[in-house]
């Protein structure tokens, strides 16, 4: 997919990087430039995301390797939660583990059971530059950590093991997006 604009907004959706491509798998640089460029790619981030219909999506997903992603995810509760956050840093990951469902826009229409805490907190800065600390539970916390693994060159099923693990793997090397396939 070639990047292109989104109807009613001026963000671009970019082309998604997919599971395999070394942008993936290599941890993220961090912002140090908070000039327009990162206000655009932060617009064209959230026109991707709503494209594609995920609730996050890290830089590095659509082949920028900078530690920047945005969200617009509810938690258990059903309450919305929508912000960016750049050279963010998970502060805290506690509370229940929890193995439910988890996809990832950069490996479509794969889910798998994965392991995460069900509290966590995100510390960064907005495009701005200035402070923000997040903090989610449930779904909201999954996503969390979710994106800030990505930033770490990690995708979720670098957390699965055994039999989930190679299914998830299988099914990614069988899905008409793979490489070859």
């Amino acid at each position: 997919m070639r990047n292109r604009p989104i109807p009613g907004s001026s963000g671009l959706i970019r082309a998604m990087s997919l599971l395999g491509d070394p942008v993936l798998h290599e941890a993220c640089e961090p912002v140090t430039d908070f000039g327009p460029s990162l206000a655009r790619l932060v617009e064209d981030m959230y026109a991707t995301m709503y494209a594609a219909q995920g609730v996050g999506l890290a830089a590095n997903q659509v082949g920028v390797p900078l530690r920047v992603f945005v969200y617009d995810c509810p938690d258990d509760d059903d309450v919305r939660h929508l912000g960016h956050l750049v050279n963010p840093k998970l502060v805290e990951a506690d509370g229940i583990t929890v193995r439910g469902p988890e996809g990832c826009l950069s490996l479509p229409g794969i889910e798998a059971g994965t392991p995460r805490f069900d509290r966590a907190v995100v510390e960064g800065v907005t495009v701005a530059g200035e402070p923000v600390r997040v903090i989610g539970t449930g779904f909201f916390a999954r996503c969390l950590q979710h994106e800030c693994d990505h930033l770490e060159g990690m995708v979720y099923t670098d957390r699965l093991t055994g039999l989930r693990r190679a299914r998830a793997l299988r099914a990614a090397r069988r899905a008409p997006w793979a490489r070859g396939g």
